[in-house]
């Protein structure tokens, strides 16, 4: 077994099981498509994508991406992945000692991110509805928190698979206007529902155009492998950032972005998410009722798309010993004290998008069983 970022993974020919990689399995990638989109990119335009490019990204995918949400191009910036999105909007906004607002739990590299910079993190509790607004509204008002950002994973978050529900997107943008928020809208998921109706983003829904920074990413409805990820936000912090971007790598990958655009107009992305989703929903499936059967202890809501689900074992269970219980026994999965700043220590973050149907029962087999030996 190696390992990545920290995370332990295997060999696609290895026995591991791995639930930790938020990532698709490669049989679900449409490698054929990216093949045709890469071809075409090159005889349409292989001056743009040879060349260093703009600070803002591959002005066609920048123009395609301003169209699909309704805003102007100046309010768009494309940039190598979302996680350096993220970065750059951190980068601009919070200042060490700043107050932050986050989910709890939340993506673990949005904490490191957040702690590297010195903010000050207050998390919010996380309900199968998406964050307390009330326990948000009682930090602002009761509190006197001033936070710089509010970081919210609307659409089948990392790492809990909750989605929030349209009247508390309603709810945060009305704290937003009262308190001068700036809602950071992380929402790389969003196109991966498979049960029941798409929300409206928050970002349609700010009418001041002035509220919402949002962010999404093509690393889950293309490959992960692309790193492209975007911005949606005010023109001036995207001028800002445009500034750094500038001067962090003059511009990002033409190449990777050039490819992605074509693999967009041509359909392909439509055919390729229609793919994933049908995947992710048989495999989410059969992930409840294998953990139903073989481990019942486990408390968890099936999320209605994304690639997550967060699970609760009893009281008193030593998830930190199951890690490495399981790892004697070739599954991996991430322990929930990753994604939280205190406590959660019998709590686990299980992605089913990168294990196939074949092997998912197997995998909570071996999970079941690292928990009965841990708890005796």
């Amino acid at each position: 077994m190696r390992r990545l970022d920290g995370v332990a993974y295997a060999d696609a020919m290895s026995d591991t099981i791995s639930f930790a990689r938020g990532a698709p399995s490669l049989d679900i990638v449409d490698v054929e498509g990216l093949k045709e989109a890469s071809q075409r990119a090159f005889e349409r335009d292989p001056g743009g994508l040879t060349a260093y490019g703009t600070s803002v990204g591959y002005v066609p995918l920048r123009e395609w991406i301003a169209q699909r949400h309704g805003v102007e191009v100046g309010n768009v910036l494309v940039t190598n992945g979302s996680m350096q999105a993220d970065a750059f909007l951190f980068d601009t906004l919070v200042k060490d000692g700043d107050a932050v607002v986050v989910e709890r739990p939340t993506y673990d590299r949005t904490l490191l991110g957040l702690r590297e910079r010195g903010a000050d993190i207050h998390m919010v509790e996380l309900q199968p509805d998406g964050i307390d607004v009330a326990a948000l509204r009682r930090l602002l008002e009761d509190d006197g928190v001033r936070p710089a950002l509010t970081h919210v994973i609307p659409n089948f978050q990392n790492p809990a698979g909750h989605t929030l529900s349209g009247d508390k997107r309603e709810a945060l943008l009305q704290l937003a206007g009262g308190h001068d928020l700036v809602i950071f809208e992380d929402d790389p998921y969003v196109a991966l529902r498979f049960r029941g109706d798409t929300l409206p983003t928050m970002l349609s829904m700010d009418h001041t155009g002035e509220r919402v920074v949002y962010a999404s990413s093509f690393s889950k409805t293309v490959c992960p492998g692309i790193r492209v990820g975007y911005l949606v936000g005010p023109t001036e912090v995207i001028k800002q950032i445009q500034r750094q971007a500038t001067n962090t790598y003059i511009s990002p990958n033409m190449v990777a972005q050039g490819i992605v655009y074509e693999f967009c107009v041509s359909g392909a992305i439509d055919r390729s998410i229609a793919t994933v989703k049908d995947a992710l929903e048989r495999r989410v499936d059969l992930l409840a009722q294998s953990l139903a059967e073989h481990l019942p202890e486990a408390r968890f809501v099936a999320p209605d798309g994304g690639y997550f689900m967060w699970v609760e074992l009893p009281e008193g269970t030593d998830v930190d010993a199951m890690f490495h219980a399981a790892g004697n026994r070739d599954v991996v999965f991430v322990r929930g004290t990753d994604f939280l700043l205190e406590g959660g220590g019998n709590t686990l973050r299980l992605a089913y998008s990168g294990v196939t149907e074949q092997r998912i029962d197997e995998g909570v087999r071996r999970l079941a069983d690292a928990y009965r030996a841990v708890a005796g």
